[in-house]
């Protein structure tokens, strides 16, 4: 019998996450959570069952919660979901695609998503909230920090450390065994070559 597990956010990630999640075979959607006036709509056939409001109820039968909320100009609305549903007792399980490839020596932290065709290399670190999308690659020895998105066939090399919130865009790369401070902005196609402080904005 499959666990049950619960979306925060309905919008166009979670489409893709929802994919995800039907082609792993691991989890059964309980339903969606999002805004008010979106209560009894469907994403691809699963409800939208409830607002933020109905959380400590709907998480007394439905522990397992995913983060399906987008990620692009800012982090702060995934952290703060992740900071309130963990206090109200949610669990974060980790979510893999079948067509990705994680080592066997890499780690995830809890709560994050691994897209189709992602690949995660040996002794890289990948924290919490996270997601790491469609073709993305994350080489050996990398850091990804909490809350991060590395986006579509996004390259991160080997022993780079990506710091908390960052967004980090859709074919965008980075040279190897650099820094990208916290919560910074890298835009698609940008080229990272160097350290960079926090809260950078590379277009």
């Amino acid at each position: 019998m499959k666990l049950k597990i619960l979306l925060i956010g309905g919008g166009g990630h979670c489409k893709s996450c929802i994919d995800v999640i039907e082609q792993e075979g691991k989890y059964q959607i309980a339903g969606i959570v999002d805004k008010s006036e979106k209560v009894g709509e469907k994403v691809l056939g699963y409800p939208i069952i409830g607002t933020d409001a109905n959380l400590p109820t709907l998480l007394k039968t439905c522990p397992n919660v995913l983060i399906t909320l987008g990620q692009i100009k800012s982090p702060a609305r995934r952290i703060e979901l992740f900071h309130e549903l963990r206090i109200l007792g949610a669990q974060f399980p980790t979510v893999q695609s079948p067509l990705a490839y994680v080592s066997l020596h890499a780690d995830l932290g809890e709560g994050t998503i691994i897209m189709h065709q992602a690949l995660v290399n040996a002794d890289a670190r990948i924290g919490r909230n996270c997601i790491i999308n469609t073709k993305a690659l994350v080489e050996h020895d990398a850091v990804i920090e909490d809350h991060c998105h590395i986006a579509t066939a996004a390259v991160v090399n080997g022993g780079v450390r990506v710091k908390t919130g960052t967004f980090f865009g859709s074919n965008a790369v980075t040279i190897g065994y650099i820094e990208v401070g916290e919560e910074s902005f890298i835009n698609c196609g940008a080229k990272v070559d160097g350290d960079l402080p926090p809260r950078s904005i590379i277009r």
